[in-house]
């Protein structure tokens, strides 16, 4: 791919609205503890089915490029914001899964966690996302592939079971707690005070 194809590719109009919405996503996951949840869903429902366009809008080519990705989202960011997730929906949280793989092979129902899904797809934009804020054409080719690689295979298919799920809690009558429910770290030994990266992150938000 010459420069100039490789500059259009990476900052085509299709691939910068992406950007801006997994910019969007993520930043709303990283504050989706402070709401209630029913606003919560209610905003999530609205924000993944944009995401879901958009990714499938995204342009397909082949990476020529031997580029190892640095992973911007470690274990413990991860596992933060799918317990803060987890908590606001409690046993709501989890669902039957109908589109799995491994159902030819289960004799009793699967079942994923909305919040799972959730964290799932933060992980690959945020990775995506700061990728391309290296401003490093080469790598914002790479995260770009990588990114819609893993749309096709991976977290496409956990988004579209993640809004069936969602769908169904709310147009629910259940009846959530209005505080999230994070138990002490004596209870559970989960620590979930606000990390480091968070808290820059809140104080220096995308653009």
């Amino acid at each position: 791919m010459s420069e100039d194809q490789l500059n259009q590719l990476v900052y085509s109009k299709q691939v910068i609205e992406f950007v801006t919405l997994a910019n969007e996503y993520c930043k709303f996951i990283e504050t989706a503890g402070s709401l209630e949840t029913r606003d919560m869903l209610g905003k999530i429902q609205k924000i993944l089915p944009l995401v879901y366009l958009k990714a499938s809008m995204l342009p397909d080519f082949e990476s020529t490029e031997e580029i190892v990705l640095e992973k911007f989202v470690s274990e413990v960011d991860y596992n933060y914001l799918q317990q803060r997730i987890m908590n606001m929906l409690g046993e709501y949280d989890d669902y039957q899964e109908i589109f799995d793989r491994d159902m030819q092979f289960s004799e009793v129902p699967l079942t994923a966690s909305i919040s799972e899904n959730l964290a799932d797809i933060y992980q690959d934009l945020k990775d995506f996302a700061l990728s391309y804020r290296t401003g490093d054409e080469f790598v914002m080719q790479e995260a770009l592939w990588e990114c819609v690689d893993n749309f096709k295979n991976y977290w496409g298919q956990k988004l579209v079971n993640a809004m069936r799920a969602i769908h169904s809690l709310v147009y629910s009558d259940i009846e959530f707690e209005n505080e999230v429910k994070i138990q002490n770290e004596e209870d559970d030994d989960i620590d979930l005070s606000k990390p480091d990266w968070l808290n820059n992150l809140f104080n220096n938000p995308l653009e």
